[in-house]
């Protein structure tokens, strides 16, 4: 009798552990985020010509069921829909998805500007909008986005000043700008982000100098500024960028003289060109110490 109730205990215990395991799965599978975020997805879809994506979502099933929504804690953290053809604006509607930490929308049609709501996205971490139509400046809003550590929207038709405040980004490790319009020259407070490993701002239309404050940047690894209008002597303090391995910033109207060692770091040699078209590479200064010297 003793082992028979001992039998029928156990069986209850394990009904009972499986019972709650069900349940724990089945709230977890219908979890739904709130009413405010779902309407900021919908209004992404049909901004952006929803029923035209490689893969569509379903709006009547369960959003963290949607393809590329990323869903924890009832809470929307992650967008990836690379390369999904969408087309049209964004919304201004996401900046209500507050816990978004990443929006992934590489290689799409999207045209329109970045709304300045963005700004409100305190949580994001990644912006990638690279390789689309989008045109417009860049909002001085999304400096506010004090989470954000890449911002990719190379491959677009961008224009206008970097916003002011930009050296605002500490935690900026990755700002890629290339191949679109951007004008003007770098704002000093760009030299602030010592966190950047990764600046490329090539192929725009970028002017002035590149000051001697370069060398704040500390932990940059990657440097390419490389066809843009850019005058002015070549920072020699550069070499004090003991990371910095990747570097192109020929074809600008940089001049003076260089180091033998920042003409080997560029890939091009510190090729510029005159305002006639016409190539040279710059002069290297044989007495390395001395030029560093001479700019301090």
């Amino acid at each position: 009798m003793y082992l028979f109730y001992i039998s029928i205990n156990q069986t209850i215990m394990k009904a009972t552990i499986t019972l709650l395991v069900t349940l724990f799965f089945s709230a977890t599978m219908f979890a739904e985020v709130t009413l405010l975020e779902k309407n900021a997805l919908v209004s992404l879809n049909k901004a952006t010509n929803g029923e035209q994506w490689i893969t569509k979502w379903n709006l009547n099933n369960p959003v963290n069921t949607w393809f590329g929504v990323k869903v924890i804690d009832d809470k929307v953290v992650a967008i990836d829909l690379s390369n999904n053809n969408l087309s049209g604006t964004l919304p201004q509607e996401l900046s209500n998805l507050k816990s978004l930490q990443t929006l992934n929308l590489f290689k799409n049609n999207i045209e329109g500007s970045l709304p300045t709501t963005i700004g409100e996205l305190k949580s994001l971490q990644v912006l990638d909008v690279s390789f689309n139509k989008l045109s417009g400046s860049l909002p001085s809003e999304i400096t506010s986005m004090i989470s954000l550590k890449e911002i990719h929207l190379f491959m677009n038709n961008l224009s206008g000043e970097l916003p002011s405040t930009i050296g605002a980004l500490k935690n900026l490790q990755i700002l890629s700008l290339y191949n679109n319009d951007f004008s003007g020259v770098l704002p000093e407070s760009l030299y602030n982000l010592k966190s950047l490993r990764v600046l490329q701002l090539n192929s725009n239309k970028f002017s002035g100098e590149l000051s001697s404050l370069v060398s704040n940047l500390v932990a940059l690894e990657s440097l390419s500024l490389f066809d843009n209008k850019m005058n002015g002597q070549v920072p020699l303090n550069l070499e004090k960028l003991s990371n910095l391995t990747e570097m192109n910033i020929s074809y600008n109207n940089f001049k003076g003289l260089v180091s033998r060692k920042l003409a080997k770091k560029d890939m091009l040699s510190l090729t510029m060109v005159d305002q006639y078209g016409v190539a040279s590479t710059l002069k290297v200064e044989m007495d390395k110490d001395k030029a560093v010297a001479s700019e301090e």
